[in-house]
């Protein structure tokens, strides 16, 4: 073999090896599919694809704990490295509030870009007896037990502190209505196409397909006013005289481990990629609501909500 040929030879098996390293990126879910954070993840693909960007999107789920596993699987090192992102929520905030993450702080990883706001929302089947939220939260009044509601996590989670804060409204005690633990929005929209629970407490994003296809209606969505697109005809809670408003920022972070150099390129990414007008189309195509963040003001933002979230979870006596 002449040292021409060799060279030629080693070259392209450094390409061979380089290249998947190079463009293989993994956005990790941490609840499993079908949810909001599937669909963030979804749109991160269908976006860096548009962009001409060199990254294929890969992605995996790694449900448990909403959000639990995920985080300590990263800070931990066990998953995780300069091109991989986990997807994040409003939800994940607040279990960081409310110690469900364990001694986690907020600085213990990368908060690399929010991407969009989302809301919450209130659906029962298309076949369901109740047409408005003041139907659904009349009956549950009259008889709790008869009525069970899907939603991710336990008591003391998103789901059912937005469910919470209706019933009390409602003049309900909100420990007494009934609901049943989810594992994500998948799980949530899964067990009330399958009559296991009859009402489910999720987020607007995971509704507007299931709407489309009238498998769902939605009685109330929980934003300021009514929601442009496939919801607009959705009243919002405060027409419906409950005052409840609950926005759900999505977003990525990345592992506390990675190089700054990289995190610093992940955040630039985003910075190019959400000037596009064209990212406003996949943002509103994923259910999701203008806001754009990223770096250092994401980071002290996430710390502000958590803290907020924490002052609201220890005047409901949900944390100490």
């Amino acid at each position: 073999m002449t040292a021409r040929r060799a060279r030629s030879l080693i070259a392209a098996c450094l390409l061979a090896c380089a290249a998947p390293c190079a463009l293989a990126v993994e956005c990790i879910v941490p609840a499993k599919p079908g949810g909001g954070m599937d669909a963030a993840c979804k749109m991160l693909r269908k976006v860096l694809k548009e962009e001409g960007t060199q990254e294929a999107v890969k992605l995996s789920y790694l449900p448990g704990g909403i959000g639990a596993v995920a985080w300590s699987s990263v800070v931990s090192q066990r998953r995780g490295g300069p091109n991989t992102l986990v997807t994040f929520s409003g939800g994940s905030l607040l279990n960081l509030a409310q110690g469900k993450y364990g001694k986690a702080a907020t600085g213990d990883v990368r908060w690399v870009a929010g991407v969009g706001i989302d809301y919450g929302m209130v659906a029962v089947r298309s076949d369901a007896p109740w047409r408005s939220l003041r139907e659904l939260l009349q009956a549950i009044r009259k008889d709790p037990a008869t009525t069970t509601v899907g939603l991710s996590g336990t008591v003391g989670s998103q789901d059912w502190l937005k469910m919470a804060m209706l019933a009390g409204r409602a003049g309900i005690e909100p420990r007494q209505f009934r609901f049943v633990a989810l594992e994500g929005g998948g799980d949530s929209f899964a067990a009330l196409q399958a009559g296991h629970v009859q009402v489910i407490s999720g987020d607007a994003s995971e509704a507007a397909h299931f709407i489309a296809e009238g498998r769902v209606r939605i009685l109330a969505v929980l934003s300021e006013q009514r929601l442009p697109g496939p919801l607009h005809d959705v009243p919002t809670a405060r027409e419906q005289g409950y005052d409840v408003v609950w926005p759900i920022i999505r977003g990525f972070y990345m592992s506390p481990h990675a190089p700054e150099a990289d995190y610093r390129r992940w955040v630039e990414i985003f910075d190019r990629v959400m000037a596009d007008p064209a990212f406003d189309r996949q943002r509103s195509a994923g259910g999701l609501y203008p806001f754009a963040m990223t770096g250092k003001a994401l980071s002290d933002y996430v710390a502000q909500t958590v803290a907020q979230y924490r002052k609201q979870s220890q005047e409901l006596g949900l944390v100490r």
